[in-house]
């Protein structure tokens, strides 16, 4: 034991504890580690069973390579965003170009390589201790048992995972469902549906262990947790690599679906004529907070300056959810269909491309997860996509200003058509993190605030006006986009549209955020900007552009809008949902509240103005 203590082993045994409190970081802040026994427990166990597996480091070593190239970002993440390595930011990494990254990293690229080399010498130095200590070998026979022990744990978990675990009987003075166990369910004990059992055999093996042995008693589970394991380090990140590519086998399948799909599309007009189309997708955006549509507060001072900027004051967003939103605004994905995984079509950016168009995807949301992955199917569709969020919906995210410079390089490229995809972080909860602080203009607010208390409705008005001072910065945000696309001496078009609003404490509404089926959440924000040259160019598509300012929209017909903006044909083209066309024509709009309602023959509950439809909804396709 004392040769263990050696300089040698010591230096690697604590190196080992370095890389194990790195998920502890956040105690130097001042912040609280949840579960932190548990982590610590954990990762305690993930180390015996590796060494006892390898016998000695000089054979496991060779795999804390990349978790050691980790730690600097795991812990740049950390101080900066307050979150370690996700999927999403694995996803950034993995499959940002060189180029794109060094434009990104700017002169911090230097620093990076500076990292990576003196981590990979740290690395290596630690190797060559291994190498030369013997005494490090575990040759005891206790190495045996902690591996038989291990794999008995592993064997009746999986067993509980797949056959199903026992509730815990109520005689233990806890009713059953009250005792705060995930794993406790009803009598049938635990259901093993979400386990994707492909393979025949096992499925047989499975429902031959129900009914003969049934599931597993309650005291037997074993309470081991994907999230716990997630956490720990260096081990969780290998569950984070497993997540990733996970996401990436999804993004491919729902890919796949329209892989073979075309357009068709070509542009109308001269080729090389410099034109550029900018969208931008809004996030959380509520129609009745914007001063442009008459709201009594001045959050829209520099948009309300805009000569040839045309709000529209009716269009609706068929969901309250991006993932399912966002879908029928880029692509001819029905509103009804929209709780349907994947869509057996494309977006406009291939309409564009078909068309002569360079195509652009900058992203301030996330690029991989259970809401963010079907918005990526489209996103990778572009010519160069870029997601820059590397905090995710934390109170410490990018502001949406990280858009700007990568909007400036994509309008000086020297396509001379373009497509430029903006979609940002907006106005999503937290309000008050949105924005940067010469915003928080209305006050009382919860700028500064990392953790309100968003249910307390004692901070109903600090969260009101904490909203307002995020729309207050997208008027900055958005103006300043319409003034880059004035200065360019190409022609120059721009459409806004939110993904969907938000339901915020209204009158007595209880109720705040969204998935309400409010109006406050269907009834969204959205105005096309054009330059004078566009105007132009496409007199007659501003004569319809100001005749239907009032119509009945949704966001269906942004998809037909955004083609017919850039001149863009396809022999199926649906003209009659282009906003700028004179075929254009009303259709029903459908929302997600209480089945498919009418969203033009409802009635609007209440103070929080429930969306519900006179007749009866039409029944929803999952």
């Amino acid at each position: 034991m004392r040769s263990l203590f050696r300089p040698g082993p010591a230096v690697l045994l604590l190196s080992y504890l370095l890389l194990s409190v790195v998920p502890f970081f956040p105690v130097l802040l001042g912040k609280p580690v949840g579960d932190g026994w548990l982590i610590a427990a954990t990762e305690a166990i993930c180390w015996l069973v590796l060494w006892a597996l390898f016998q000695h480091p000089r054979w496991f070593h060779y795999v804390l390579l990349p978790a050691m190239w980790a730690v600097p970002v795991e812990i740049y993440l950390r101080l900066y965003f307050g979150q370690g390595i996700s999927t999403h930011h694995l996803g950034i990494m993995l499959e940002t170009s060189p180029k794109e990254a060094a434009e990104f990293l700017g002169y911090k690229a230097w620093l990076l390589l500076l990292l990576a080399v003196s981590v990979t010498g740290w690395w290596w130095g630690l190797l060559q201790i291994a190498r030369r200590h013997d005494v490090l070998r575990w040759t005891h026979g206790s190495r045996w048992l902690l591996l038989a022990l291990f794999a008995a744990g592993a064997g009746v978990w999986t067993y509980g995972e797949y056959v199903g675990v026992q509730a815990q009987k109520p005689d233990t003075g806890i009713a059953a469902g009250q005792h705060g166990d995930a794993h406790a369910d009803n009598g049938a004990g635990k259901a093993a549906s979400g386990h994707a059992l492909s393979h025949p055999l096992i499925e047989q093996l499975r429902l031959a262990a129900t009914r003969q042995i049934g599931p597993l008693p309650h005291w037997a589970r074993i309470p081991y947790d994907d999230d716990l394991l997630a956490r720990s380090w260096p081990f969780g990140l290998a569950l984070r690599i497993a997540d990733f590519w996970h996401e990436r086998q999804y993004l491919h399948e729902l890919a796949e679906k329209s892989r073979a799909f075309r357009f068709n599309a070509h542009l109308q007009g001269n080729p090389n004529l410099p034109q550029t189309v900018l969208m931008v997708i809004g996030e959380s955006s509520r129609f009745d907070r914007w001063q442009i549509n008459g709201y009594g507060r001045e959050t829209n001072p520099l948009l309300s300056l805009e000569e040839n900027l045309v709000s529209f004051s009716d269009m609706v967003s068929a969901v309250a959810a991006t993932r399912l939103s966002v879908p029928i605004i880029v692509s001819r994905k029905p509103a009804a269909q929209s709780l349907k995984a994947g869509f057996a079509e494309k977006s406009f950016l291939t309409a564009f491309k078909e068309a002569g168009f360079k195509t652009f995807w900058i992203s301030n949301q996330m690029s991989f997860g259970q809401f963010d992955t079907p918005t990526s199917v489209f996103a990778n569709e572009a010519d160069v996509t870029q997601f820059l969020n590397l905090g995710g919906f934390t109170n410490s995210s990018n502001l949406d200003d990280v858009l700007l410079e990568p909007m400036r390089h994509a309008l000086q490229d020297h396509a001379p058509k373009k497509l430029i995809v903006l979609h940002t972080l907006g106005n999503h909860w937290n309000y008050s993190h949105r924005h940067p602080g010469e915003y928080d203009h209305w006050k009382p607010s919860l700028y500064g605030i990392d953790n309100p208390a968003y249910t307390d409705l004692k901070n109903k008005e600090a969260l009101n006006n904490s909203y307002d001072n995020s729309i207050l910065y997208t008027d900055w945000i958005l103006s300043e986009l319409i003034q880059r696309l004035k200065a360019s001496d190409q022609i120059t078009s721009m459409m806004y549209v939110s993904d969907h609003g938000q339901t915020l404490y209204d009158g007595t509404c209880n109720l705040a955020f969204h998935g309400h089926n409010t109006q406050y959440e269907f009834h969204i924000p959205a105005f096309i900007w054009y330059s004078d040259a566009y105007q132009q160019l496409y007199p007659e598509k501003i004569k319809q552009l100001q005749l239907h300012r009032k119509s009945r929209l949704s966001t269906e017909n942004v998809f037909h809008t955004l083609l017919d903006m850039g001149n863009v044909r396809y022999p199926d083209e649906r003209l009659e949902w282009s906003i700028l066309n004179r075929k254009w024509r009303a259709h029903t709009r459908y929302v997600d509240s209480y089945g498919w309602s009418n969203y033009d023959n409802a009635s609007f509950r209440g103070d929080c103005r429930e969306v519900i439809d006179r007749k009866t909804p039409l029944q929803q396709e999952k």
